[in-house]
């Protein structure tokens, strides 16, 4: 089985080049937008501008109850591709880390495709967003 971990401290991303490629091979269509506050960052919707949910503003949102502010979250990140939340063995990731190589890095990271046994069960873990494979065992503390 292959697996897509972060070979670098700073955390799991992917290259704007690698979310378009990754938005292709699953088909969906794309909408590249530059963040007018933090202009490094780019929004990769996968919902048109006229359809998108609005969050209230900040004062207003800071006083909605948790759950209600979960929720908006959570619609609002169904709109975007975000990588932090692929499935780090989903075939398609695999294939644009194994096609891109080195054009799926960012500053902040260098994804890389591992190959652990098939009848492992794993999970990721990190340090300082530097990633390994670990087999699941038990643990206590």
């Amino acid at each position: 089985m292959k697996v897509v971990i972060n070979s670098k401290h700073g955390g799991f991303q992917l290259s704007d080049e690698a979310i378009l490629r990754y938005a292709e091979l699953k088909g969906l269509k794309v909408w590249v937008e530059q963040d007018e506050k933090f202009k490094s960052l780019t929004h990769h919707w996968t919902v048109p501008p006229e359809e998108r949910m609005s969050f209230p503003e900040n004062a207003v949102w800071a006083k909605l109850p948790m759950d209600e502010r979960q929720a908006l979250n959570k619609k609002y990140g169904s709109q975007q591709i975000y990588e932090r939340d692929m499935d780090r063995d989903d075939p398609i990731l695999v294939q644009v880390v194994e096609e891109l190589g080195e054009r799926c890095r960012t500053q902040v990271s260098s994804p890389k495709v591992v190959e652990i046994p098939d009848d492992v069960e794993w999970t990721i873990e990190e340090y300082d967003g530097l990633e390994w494979v670990a087999e699941v065992h038990r643990t206590w503390s």
